[in-house]
């Protein structure tokens, strides 16, 4: 399995918000935007058993973990091309998700990569 875009930079996750500021930090730069994209689809086992769950009511775990792990491939990706572009920080973090064809999902995570300094306080 290929290692996670996370892994692979340094990058303090605190540091990431859907704000547009970051209490006790000023932007000193702005990079731009930066984006996450992850196209998945569902496989015919999960939503067979997803269907099976969906008989009892309540939570479709299958399709859940799913979901979340899908955005969080989407999230780290964004998180590395931030990094790769010098940003140490991402605000204004958004999720969009489009249905490319039946079953095919595409999820983005965008936000803009800006490179981020502590406030001295005096």
């Amino acid at each position: 399995m290929p290692e996670s875009p996370q892994a692979t930079h340094a990058f303090d996750d605190s540091l990431v918000t859907t704000a547009f500021t970051l209490d006790g930090y000023r932007i000193v730069k702005n990079y731009g935007i930066v984006r996450g994209i992850i196209v998945r689809s569902r496989s015919v086992f999960g939503t067979i058993g997803a269907s099976f769950q969906s008989l009892v009511g309540g939570d479709i775990t299958l399709f859940t973990e799913l979901c979340e792990e899908t955005r969080q491939h989407a999230f780290e990706r964004m998180v590395a091309h931030a990094a790769e572009k010098g940003a140490n920080a991402v605000i204004g973090v958004r999720y969009d998700a489009t249905e490319v064809m039946q079953s095919v999902t595409e999820v983005l995570c965008y936000g803009t990569a800006v490179r981020v300094e502590p406030v001295k306080t005096a």
